[in-house]
């Protein structure tokens, strides 16, 4: 299959803390990958270093062949934008919500580009079938919601563009875990063209489902560790 990311010798940190070391990883057209390891160890860092939100960093990383990475040292966040465009979605740890917004107004914002802009109204409802407790919260502001309802917002607005790459850091934080299975079930059942990695510390809800499962250790790779548990 098509490699649509190619992540080669990436270091990555904030100010003088360095995180990650000389990352080397693939991942193809159609694959789901789970990322495990425990806090602190760089998972986080790894989504933010490919959407360029890290502090610095060095090395390539590749999207569908095309260099988004590179040597930099200042302005995080300032490619971001343009890497949405070029078909990378993200939901961050934790809520990251509008509290202000309601369920629908949030879903909009994640239809960053043209295409999905004209498209929104199809999205919404394709998002509130694969969510259905949403479908009567639409107009609920979303800083009023339950745990478990807010993350099923914040992966629906990932999914309201047609990304090659989706990452979902930490689905299952801080949820119930009834909730959590409901909310990976939903991930493992869309429909996905390009590839996935979800970044999570339960390997129970990657195992058996994840086509690859790669653990992480103090900012490296540990290769694919299969249903190996944590500790």
């Amino acid at each position: 299959m098509p490699e649509i990311l190619r992540i080669k010798q990436l270091s990555a940190g904030y100010g003088p803390l360095r995180v990650l070391h000389e990352i080397d990883f693939t991942v193809s057209e159609g694959e789901r990958i789970g990322l495990v390891g425990l806090n602190g160890h760089g998972k986080t860092t790894l989504i933010r270093a490919i959407t360029h939100m890290t502090g610095w960093q060095q090395g390539s990383i590749k999207l569908d062949g095309e260099e988004i990475g590179g040597t930099r040292s200042l302005g995080a966040g300032r490619r971001t934008a343009a890497l949405v465009k070029k078909g990378i979605a993200v939901a961050p740890q934790g809520d990251a919500i509008f509290p202000g917004l309601s369920v629908r107004k949030h879903l909009e914002c994640g239809a960053h580009t043209k295409l999905a802009w004209r498209n929104r109204r199809r999205r919404i409802d394709e998002i509130l079938q694969i969510f259905p407790p949403l479908r009567s919260l639409q107009h609920n502001l979303v800083g009023k919601l339950s745990g478990g309802e807010r993350r099923m917002v914040s992966v629906g607005r990932m999914l309201m563009s047609d990304a090659r790459l989706y990452l979902i850091d930490e689905p299952s934080l801080g949820l119930a875990p009834k909730i959590s299975q409901r909310v990976m079930d939903a991930l493992w059942a869309l429909p996905v063209t390009g590839a996935m990695i979800i970044a999570e510390q339960n390997v129970s809800l990657l195992s058996g489902r994840a086509d690859r499962i790669l653990g992480m250790h103090a900012g490296r790779m540990r290769g694919d560790i299969g249903h190996v548990e944590l500790n």
